[in-house]
């Protein structure tokens, strides 16, 4: 796995979302698209993070950008997570970790002395040829949203 950095190509990928739809990043070429990958949902961090992405949504929209949360959850949950906060996004279940791997944000993690492999928060702005525009790692979610947005602006 090499790391992904601005100027690569994104990695391509097909997951099921919520509402039983299904999204692969190579159909939306032709468009910005913004993935964010997070660790779990419904948990602080990650629900706030999910509601400011809905709350500029009608603004990444009407600049014609997609807007999808992955992380390592399945469908059924991704769909409690978005109608317990009226979420909009769409969220893509990569239960199987594949997709956090080849975009390297699959890490070791440590929790009370426990080591374990989870999603480092991260967010990769792909440009409308599929090429990686921006890259955020280790994502602080307060005004992450907004920034993201100003880097869409500027594409």
């Amino acid at each position: 796995m090499s790391e992904i950095i601005e100027g690569s190509i994104a990695p391509d990928f097909d997951l099921p979302t919520d509402g039983g739809d299904k999204i692969r990043l190579s159909n939306l070429r032709g468009k910005p698209v913004v993935v964010y990958f997070y660790p779990k949902d419904d948990t602080p961090g990650c629900t706030r993070e999910a509601i400011a992405f809905t709350e500029l949504g009608p603004q990444f929209e009407e600049l014609g950008v997609t807007v999808v949360g992955v992380s390592p959850d399945g469908v059924a949950k991704h769909d409690k997570f978005k109608a317990k906060h009226k979420l909009t996004v769409t969220l893509a279940a990569d239960t199987q970790t594949e997709t956090a791997s080849a975009y390297g944000v699959l890490v070791e993690k440590s929790m009370y002395g426990k080591k374990y492999m989870g999603v480092e928060r991260s967010t990769f702005l792909i440009d409308a040829n599929g090429n990686v525009a921006c890259v955020w790692r280790k994502v602080k979610v307060p005004g992450h949203a907004e920034e993201v947005l100003e880097a869409v602006k500027a594409l």
